[in-house]
């Protein structure tokens, strides 16, 4: 073992509503249940779940009284996920700007 470190650049973006699903999967409550005891609808915790939806503040609240898992790292989760898809964004953006930038310096 020579002692020296790898990091891995992580690609992949997953939503915060994957680690609710895994959280429900371990409780055995279902997406239906989760929505009843948070007063929510269905559909918006498959949302959630997903990533479609974010997780507000509100929402993570309700969370940390059903799975006491703070809200804070609920919101966190949220927070991270969409920062990293804006960075993702703004660095396809920026990808797509200097192939423009390339193709329209080498025409004419």
């Amino acid at each position: 073992m020579s002692g020296e470190v790898s990091l891995i650049e992580l690609d992949a973006v997953y939503p915060p509503g994957e680690t609710l699903v895994e959280w429900l999967d371990e409780h055995g409550m279902t997406q239906v249940e989760l929505a009843a005891r948070l007063g929510l609808p269905a559909e918006h915790i498959n949302q959630i779940a997903n990533g479609s939806a974010p997780i507000s503040t509100e929402t993570a609240l309700g969370l940390e009284q059903v799975t006491r898992v703070p809200a804070a790292l609920w919101s966190n989760l949220e927070l991270n996920y969409r920062a990293r898809l804006a960075d993702g964004a703004e660095t396809a953006s920026s990808a797509q700007a200097t192939r423009i930038g390339r193709r329209s310096s080498t025409v004419g």
